[in-house]
């Protein structure tokens, strides 16, 4: 009979929260300023664009896909975003650039559901979609006229804890009740899993596939209203690259890129660890040209090691 430690252990959630602690001990040690009030604040306030975005790849990842223009989906979301504050109120336009990304992200998802295109290729066209119209909207220049009642998104502090991060939890708190607590969560896991069998259950295989796209593009815009509200402005170039930080951290969190296995709350701390390792070597003095290589050697240790102790787990 295994022990409560091996239990615990056999649990991913339990194992990335271990590796969290770790690695701020190790950072800690390692610089005096990691653990100053003003630095926990920074991780908090770097964890908030990456992790939004990483909701919705979890979703599209626990359904068996790959969403690879989440990052040109923010550019494209945020040029329509400028656009719309000039012309309507500040809801109405996070309301349109939000239901822009969710329109973008179905028809990925009408694409791959309904058509049978491989994911990898249909976000893959649709990443350079959306960054061409990004740049032909903006006119090639960054918008710059942004309400300055959009601060208080970010600024305002709830219990002392900053508005963009009580939204941060507030959307994590609603993937996880979604994705264990009702049916449609079940249903993409199960499409994940194997669509053969979750058709012949009676499952809505294709509605469960299109959602995660539709899914992750809205949660892409609202990414990018939170950018909006910090910097004040808004560049056709915004989330580039972004979408591989976001496969990264829901990998890093244990997730199966197979789909059907993972959580939200590994993708958390998926987040956590990939701000603190580069919020670590900015502390430490590591040069930005070697900082992609520490970390995708990180990534690729992190996946190895949870892909064993996870096959050890089931032996």
């Amino acid at each position: 009979m295994k022990s409560t430690l091996q239990r615990l252990l056999g649990i991913v959630e339990v194992r990335m929260a271990g590796l969290v602690v770790l690695l701020m001990v190790i950072l800690s040690l390692s610089s005096p300023y990691f653990l100053t009030v003003s630095n926990l604040f920074n991780l908090m306030d770097q964890s908030v664009v990456i992790g939004i975005v990483a909701i919705g790849m979890t979703f599209v990842i626990l359904s068996g896909g790959i969403d690879l223009s989440v990052g040109s989906i923010v550019g494209l979301a945020g040029i329509i975003l400028g656009l719309s504050l000039r012309e309507f109120p500040v809801p109405v336009a996070i309301s349109i650039a939000v239901f822009g990304g969710a329109a973008i992200g179905c028809v990925s998802g009408v694409l791959i559901a309904m058509f049978g295109l491989a994911p990898f290729v249909v976000t893959l066209g649709m990443m350079a979609i959306c960054r061409s119209l990004a740049f032909v909207l903006s006119g090639q220049k960054s918008i710059s006229d942004i309400p300055d009642s959009m601060s208080s998104l970010v600024y305002t502090n709830v219990a002392g804890i900053p508005m963009n991060v009580v939204i941060l939890l507030a959307l994590y708190t609603l993937a996880w009740l979604y994705l264990n607590r009702t049916r449609g969560g079940r249903s993409i896991y199960a499409v994940g899993s194997n669509q053969t069998a979750a058709r012949i259950a009676g499952l809505r295989v294709t509605y469960y596939t299109i959602l995660p796209y539709v899914i992750s593009g809205a949660l892409s815009a609202v990414a990018v209203t939170l950018i909006a509200a910090q910097i004040r402005s808004l560049d056709p170039l915004a989330g580039n690259l972004m979408e591989l930080d976001a496969i990264a951290a829901v990998v890093i969190g244990g997730a199966s890129l197979a789909g059907g296995r993972g959580s939200i709350i590994g993708t958390l701390f998926g987040v956590l660890i990939m701000v603190m390792i580069r919020n670590g070597m900015n502390l430490l003095g590591v040069s930005p040209f070697w900082q992609g290589s520490a970390i995708g050697s990180i990534i690729i240790v992190a996946v190895l090691a949870e892909r064993l102790m996870t096959a050890r787990g089931r032996s």
